[in-house]
């Protein structure tokens, strides 16, 4: 009787040390997020709006001396000069 409760208390240290190990192993999950994509219809094609796209509409202000708004809060007009100078100046990736 004493050499299984050795086994038995044996497993569960077994378990307390793989448990850990085996979910820093697991894939995290994906980040549950929304794609937002935005419609040229100058250059009648789609972009993804994300962290680089961003980043360029940023420098495309900076560049025009335009204060800061949100794209989706712009004119029209502006939002078409700004895909016409996007599509000016791709990324390079």
């Amino acid at each position: 009787m004493h050499r299984s409760y050795r086994f038995i208390a044996s497993l569960f240290l077994t378990a307390a040390i793989v448990a850990p190990v085996s979910m820093m192993a697991s894939p995290a999950p994906q980040e549950a997020g929304v794609q937002v994509r935005v419609y040229d219809s100058g250059h009648k094609d789609y972009h993804n709006w994300n962290d680089s796209e961003d980043r360029a509409y940023r420098g495309y202000l900076t560049e025009q001396h335009k204060t800061y708004l949100e794209y989706n809060k712009q004119s029209h007009k502006t939002q078409t000069q700004y895909w016409n100078w996007r599509h000016e100046h791709p990324d390079h990736d």
